[in-house]
C-alpha cells in the first residue's frame, strides 16, 4: 500500500508536536508544581493549538501520568546505559550514586519529581499516584538486583534503606547544600554497601 507525501507528514507533525507537549508540560511542572500548571499555559508555550493537545491527551492528567511515564523512561535508559559502562554490579552502584549527586547538584534541581507529584496526587488509586509507585517499584527492583549481584547479604533490606538514603538526600539537595548531601549519599551507601 502507498501513501500520499502528506498522509506521511501528519504521524511526523502529530509525533513533534506531542513531543513539545511532554518536553513543555514536563520543564513546567518540574519548576511550578502540576498543579499550578494549567493546561491552557501548556499549549501556549508548547506553540500548539488546544485541538492538538486533545488530540493527544484527553486531559491533564493524562498529560501528567506521559510526563511521569517519559520521565520514568529516561531513568531507565540511564541506568541501562550505565550498566553497559560498568564491569560489576559495585561499579553500578557507585554510578548510580554519582547520577543521583549530578541531578541534585544541577541548576533548577526542585527535588524528586516523583515525589514531587505523589504530594501534589495523594491518592494512592489515582493513575499520577500509580505511574509513581511503578517507578519505585522498578528503581527498588534495580537497587535489590543490583546489592543482590553484589553479594550483599540483606540485599532487599539494602535496596529499602538506599531508596530512604535517596530519598532523604533528595530533600536535603533542594532545601539544604546540594554538595553536602551528594556527600553524605555518597559516604552512607558507600558504608552500606561494604555492610556484612
Amino acid at each position: 500500500m502507498t501513501t500520499t507525501p502528506s498522509a506521511r507528514k501528519v504521524p511526523a507533525r502529530a509525533s513533534e508536536a506531542r513531543a513539545r507537549l511532554l518536553a513543555t508540560a514536563g520543564r513546567l511542572f518540574y519548576a511550578e508544581g502540576i498543579r499550578a500548571v494549567g493546561v491552557d499555559r501548556v499549549i501556549e508555550e508548547a506553540k500548539v493549538t488546544r485541538a492538538t493537545f486533545y488530540r493527544h491527551f484527553p486531559g491533564k492528567e493524562d498529560l501528567v501520568c506521559a510526563y511521569l511515564e517519559d520521565t520514568d523512561q529516561s531513568i531507565r535508559a540511564r541506568v541501562a546505559a550505565g550498566a553497559q559502562q560498568v564491569s560489576s554490579p559495585a561499579g553500578l552502584l557507585d554510578l548510580l550514586v554519582e547520577g543521583i549527586g549530578q541531578d541534585m547538584c544541577s541548576p533548577g534541581f526542585r527535588g524528586c519529581p516523583f515525589i514531587n507529584a505523589a504530594a501534589e496526587y495523594p491518592d494512592r488509586e489515582s493513575p499520577v499516584h500509580q505511574a509513581v509507585l511503578r517507578h519505585r517499584a522498578w528503581f527498588r527492583e534495580t537497587l535489590a538486583e543490583t546489592f543482590r549481584g553484589s553479594g550483599h547479604p540483606d540485599p532487599e533490606q539494602a535496596a529499602d534503606i538506599m531508596l530512604a538514603l535517596r530519598d532523604g538526600a533528595m530533600v536535603a539537595g533542594y532545601l539544604g547544600d546540594p554538595e553536602a548531601a551528594r556527600l553524605t549519599l555518597a559516604r552512607a551507601v558507600g558504608t552500606l554497601a561494604t555492610a556484612r
